[in-house]
């Protein structure tokens, strides 16, 4: 073992993903500072707490890396409070774009904080994969977990929508061609 350990438990076993889960969270919370860094006097005219907002989602972030390890440190109403940011986003997104069932799928691209603010949806569906394979294995996930990371990639979704509208780029709609 290296006398410059970088994080006491990086030589867990291979098998618990306890580490995997923290070192992740820590990735996407390191994003999500970088998102904020990316914020332009467009971004901040059209929501002047755009970047308090993603401050708290962040130390929310934080407040889960050691639930697995510890315990569930986030509650209900930080629970309510995302969705209903993500409502918000949703909503203003949703002007001008395509009607239909909730959000259409659009290709994840358009402006930098756009681009990066997928980037950040795309590590939060893998959050929740490492979640449920972690639940798999037959420990114990409380439910809270599940609906915050779930909540954080349609929160990111919703925000790079929303970015590239402020920022006039013009979605465009996914098609799958077997879905």
């Amino acid at each position: 073992m290296s006398k410059y350990l970088a994080y006491s438990f990086l030589y867990d076993d291979a098998g618990d993903l306890k580490c995997d889960f923290e070192l992740f969270t820590d990735e996407i919370a390191s994003m999500i500072g970088m998102l904020c860094s990316l914020l332009d006097d467009k971004d901040r005219a059209a929501d002047p707490y755009l970047a308090e907002d993603l401050s708290g989602i962040n130390e929310l972030m934080y407040h889960i890396n050691p639930s697995l390890r510890t315990r569930v440190m986030v509650s209900a109403e930080e629970l309510e409070w995302l969705r209903v940011k993500t409502a918000q986003l949703e909503e203003a997104a949703r002007e001008g774009l395509p009607k239909g069932r909730g959000l259409a799928f659009f290709v994840p691209q358009g402006c930098a904080q756009a681009a990066y603010s997928h980037l950040i949806r795309c590590k939060c569906k893998i959050l929740v994969r490492l979640l449920s394979r972690y639940r798999q294995q037959g420990n114990a996930v409380d439910e809270i977990l599940f609906d915050f990371t779930n909540l954080y990639a349609g929160y990111f979704y919703a925000l790079a929508l929303w970015l590239n509208k402020i920022h006039g780029v013009e979605e465009r709609v996914f098609i799958s061609r077997v879905y």
